[in-house]
């Protein structure tokens, strides 16, 4: 990307890779001088202290080491709900602010969320393939597993989670949750160990954040008590899911089935994934609409622009508040 042309009343914005090539070409260069995402290292290393802003997307990890390479830095606003490769706590100890863009995707991730549990139970990728294969010339496809006897627990319970219980009550179906604590505003019923949510249900969908605090929080043990007739859905991070442990219950059928939208190592799928009929495999694709993804990256915009003018940043993050 060429930078565009410098002013000093332009302040420098870093970018970790492309966000959007509409938002930049449109919005972020009629504020800043961008520079990145190419050429990294020599940027920071020549124009380092002059860096007010840094916009940045998934997978690089902006912690404590990169921030103090720019002792100027304002605010980092990420692109997504998820902000775990932003320490934020870092941030906040250096007095930087850190955004997100909660809200403009929750109704998209929701959406995708059950339609992956559908085409999970369903097995609607595997006969869409018997059909091209020319298999149902020889027979009919084999019946699947159903939504009617389900039971689903929801791991996490922000405002996608909100929203994925809402789609799924509508079917018709009983569900519980588990985080840390009870909320007062839902109606449903609380865990606080997800081993015991696992025994009690036989459908687990994975809407909490990523992190160290969440990192392998599903691991063998919770599969094991989900059990032969259990499936488990994620389009939260693939980091929550102890991925080893998972392929195991996929192969030993220890658990029926998994859809999964997010891996440990995106893009890098593990390849024994590949050869399981049992599992629904998606391209980290919850977000991924034209519609959503303008609206996540105005708010990127938003979120910069606001703060340079002295308003404050629009959605700053619980780590890094900002008074109202």
């Amino acid at each position: 990307m060429t930078s565009a042309p410098s002013t000093s009343a332009r302040p420098k914005l870093l970018l970790t890779g492309p966000i959007m090539e509409a938002v930049v070409e449109r919005q972020l260069e009629q504020h800043f001088t961008l520079l990145g995402p190419d050429n990294f290292e020599a940027i920071i290393a020549a124009e380092g202290a002059e860096i007010r802003g840094l916009a940045t997307k998934g997978k690089m990890r902006v912690d404590g080491a990169l921030m103090d390479r720019l002792p100027n830095l304002e605010i980092v606003s990420n692109f997504g709900v998820g902000y775990d490769t932003v320490d934020a706590a870092a941030a906040a100890e250096r007095k930087i602010i850190v955004t997100n863009t909660p809200d403009v995707l929750n109704e998209e991730v929701a959406d995708l969320a059950v339609g992956l549990l559908l085409a999970t139970v369903r097995e609607l990728p595997q006969a869409d393939a018997y059909v091209r294969a020319g298999k149902w010339l020889k027979g009919p496809y084999p019946l699947s597993a159903t939504l009617r006897d389900r039971k689903v627990g929801i791991v996490g319970m922000g405002r996608i989670g909100k929203a994925i219980a809402k789609r799924l009550e509508a079917f018709g179906l009983p569900i519980v949750y588990h985080t840390r604590r009870a909320q007062p505003d839902v109606p449903f019923q609380h865990y606080d160990n997800l081993i015991a949510m696992a025994k009690d249900v036989d459908t687990l969908v994975l809407i909490l954040p990523g992190g160290a605090a969440t990192r392998n929080l599903v691991n063998a043990e919770v599969l094991e008590a989900l059990g032969p007739r259990g499936i488990l859905v994620n389009v939260a991070r693939g980091t929550v899911v102890d991925e080893p442990a998972l392929l195991k219950a996929l192969q030993d059928k220890t658990i029926l089935a998994a859809g999964l939208d997010v891996f440990v190592d995106e893009p890098r799928v593990p390849e024994a994934f590949f050869a399981l009929n049992n599992v629904v495999l998606l391209p980290h694709a919850g977000s991924a609409t034209h519609h959503t993804r303008e609206g996540m990256g105005q708010l990127v915009v938003d979120n910069l622009v606001s703060w340079f003018a002295g308003k404050g940043p629009v959605t700053p993050v619980g780590e890094t508040p900002w008074p109202k």
